[in-house]
């Protein structure tokens, strides 16, 4: 249901509801759970494994496997099932060599030695150079490091993986071959079973000592129970060529009072709900201002204009009129590269169901972190099943404009911003794949998009535009002149690039709070989860969208500047521009990338960003000002 391609209906809504309570009533406990995410009961010494994803780093923004390094491995590497967003988020979830047995703590245990080549301690230098972090999962749950808590911090704070290694003043290398993971685990008071809360480590380095190796039972002198192995509490273990490496942990159980629903709060816990307030609050101020424009140019000046304009007996004094009355027979000419326009359109509303359909799922809870990669998997199948209302719009509005090649236009519509797109994700994924990351996206997924795309969404196009031709052409209020009016000269501050700028400031003063925090969840690895403060963002941003066009449509019209139609889209869809300043600003500022090739990507991404941003804004201020134009001229008598 979340991806049909006719957009959010309140039936399907009532269905997803409803299929909730059915499976509620159904369930054991009466609980209902999400797909994926259902909460799993341990017994003691119930097996426990813990499965390895990617290494990431905010330095590179490239992941690499877990395995690139030379880890321990387990005598099968096996690959968890993955959807497509994980596949395009560089996720990998393998299996490890860490199992532990529930509530059962274990002294230090050695896992295996490993002998270093130039090759693996080349990698490792490498890689605890650019700051990488392992990054592991326990229970669907990631683990976390526990920080050092701020004086006069109640609440404590974490960072989503471990550190490969460190870097000494020495010019030496260490890695943290030793990890002491803690888990913390909710019981049942009815029963024997418990779940798992919480999943702590913290890494430490160590040379471990030892006699004779024996593969099928390692041992160490330095690792048994007597000894407690924390940071700095021994000889580090240096990363050299022909280095002997020995792993080991130890794990410990903690009974807490957290309940398994509460489980994620450490994760997504934002301690910054008064900016995003703060940001509402100053975006709604936007809005107040734009509302006032609005609202005073609709009341005062255009009901007192058609008022009087309706009023007029007198033939001559028709002929003195000024201002919007003056172009009614040349403000629904159609605009040079209408086909254009339509496109735009009409991706415009392909992405606006998109975005609106994700929230509503968002806001619903169907896109919890727990299930990873559900996000991104949403958003492209929701992509692909929109192209029916992209195919829809674009004809409709292609017949208004009394087109006739409406299938060069659904192709256009079908081919051109998904093809754009295209070009530069495989551009990138090249750079990717030539530095050997697990970011590159696979022969087999890039052969699934494009199924998707050719199988799904560009005959989705095409059914929505044939349905859209066949539907009567929409009727402009009054009659086009055959010769078009000259337009007058225009005050600087109303030529169209100056208007167009100043018309995106509003639109992206708006956002620009809530960006940061979405740009800080994608470049800088934390959880993003407040969708309920993006929604109220996202319809600030609509409304300023539309408002900002329809003042600025008005200026432009009382001038006798009839070309409205690509100014209307150009007005709003300006906001990517700052948008796009944002992100350079952003880069500089807030990220520490070095390497050229994740500049590349930084930037490659967002102007991907950026440019689904001016077609989404755009098509918002389009609308806008089409029925502001159709509104105003439809209540004046022409004779």
């Amino acid at each position: 249901m979340a991806t049909h391609g006719g957009g959010p209906r309140p039936c399907h809504l009532l269905i997803l509801l409803a299929a909730a309570a059915l499976y509620s009533a159904s369930s054991p406990a009466g609980a209902f759970y999400l797909p994926g995410v259902a909460p799993r009961d341990f017994q003691k010494d119930d097996e426990l494994q813990v499965k390895v994803n990617k290494l990431s780093s905010i330095k590179t923004q490239l992941p690499y496997d877990y395995y690139f390094l030379d880890y321990c491995k387990p005598d099968a590497i096996k690959n968890s099932a993955e959807n497509l967003g994980e596949v395009l988020r560089g996720d990998r979830i393998e299996n490890s060599v860490y199992n532990f047995k529930m509530r059962r703590d274990e002294s230090c245990k050695v896992v295996c030695r490993r002998h270093l080549s130039q090759e693996a301690a080349k990698n490792f230098k490498e890689k605890i150079d650019d700051e990488y972090r392992v990054n592991m999962i326990l229970d669907n749950l990631p683990v976390v490091v526990p920080r050092q808590t701020r004086e006069g911090s109640q609440t404590p704070s974490f960072e989503h993986g471990y550190r490969v290694g460190y870097k000494l003043k020495d010019d030496k290398y260490y890695i943290n071959n030793h990890l002491s993971f803690k888990v913390l685990y909710h019981e049942d008071q009815t029963s024997p079973d418990a779940r798992i809360v919480g999943f702590h480590v913290i890494p430490s380095s160590i040379k471990h000592e030892y006699g004779a190796w024996d593969d099928n039972n390692p041992t160490a002198q330095t690792c048994n129970a007597n000894i407690k192995i924390t940071p700095g509490s021994h000889t580090p273990q240096e990363v050299a060529p022909d280095a002997y490496v020995v792993f080991s942990y130890d794990v410990t159980f903690e009974s807490s009072d957290i309940i398994w629903a509460s489980r994620w709060d450490v994760y997504l816990l934002s301690s910054d709900s008064q900016i995003h307030w703060f940001s509402i609050v100053n975006s709604l101020m936007i809005v107040l201002f734009l509302s006032g424009m609005v609202a005073m140019i609709m009341m005062r000046t255009l009901y007192k204009d058609i008022a009087n304009y309706n009023q007029l007996d007198n033939q001559d004094e028709a002929q003195e009129e000024t201002g919007w009355k003056l172009v009614h027979g040349d403000v629904f000419r159609p605009p040079v590269h209408s086909g254009l326009l339509c496109v735009y359109v009409g991706t415009g509303v392909q992405f606006f169901g998109m975005t609106l359909v994700t929230m509503m799922f968002a806001l619903l809870g169907f896109l919890s972190p727990a299930n990873r990669g559900g996000l991104m998997t949403a958003m492209v199948l929701l992509w692909v099943f929109m192209g029916l209302l992209a195919g829809y719009t674009s004809s409709r509005l292609y017949k208004m404009f009394k087109g006739t090649e409406w299938k060069k236009i659904t192709l256009k519509t079908a081919f051109m911003f998904p093809g754009i797109i295209f070009s530069v994700f495989f551009f990138l994924n090249a750079l990717i794949w030539g530095e050997k990351s697990s970011g590159a996206v696979p022969f087999g997924t890039m052969f699934a998009l494009f199924l998707l795309w050719f199988g799904i969404s560009v005959p989705l196009v095409f059914v929505g535009s044939f349905l859209g031709f066949k539907q009567p052409a929409i009727e402009d209020p009054v009659k086009t002149n055959k010769i078009p009016r000259q337009i007058p000269e225009q005050a600087w501050y109303l030529q169209p690039a100056f208007a167009i700028l100043a018309g995106g400031i509003l639109p992206f003063g708006a956002v620009f709070i809530e960006l940061f925090f979405i740009l800080t969840s994608i470049w800088l690895n934390q959880f993003y989860y407040i969708f309920g403060f993006l929604f109220i963002v996202f319809v600030i941003l609509i409304v300023t969208c539309a408002e900002i066009t329809i003042v600025l449509c008005y200026f432009q019209l009382c001038r006798e500047d009839y070309h409205w139609w690509w100014r209307a889209y150009l007005t709003a869809g300006s906001s990517a521009l700052y948008l796009f300043a944002y992100a350079v600003f952003y880069f500089f500022n807030k990220l520490e990338i070095t390497k050229l090739v994740s500049g590349i990507l930084y930037f490659g991404y967002m102007l991907i960003i950026s440019y689904a941003f001016f077609v989404l804004t755009g098509t918002i201020g389009f609308y806008a000002c089409f029925w502001f134009v159709r509104k105003i001229y439809a209540s004046v008598k022409i004779d």
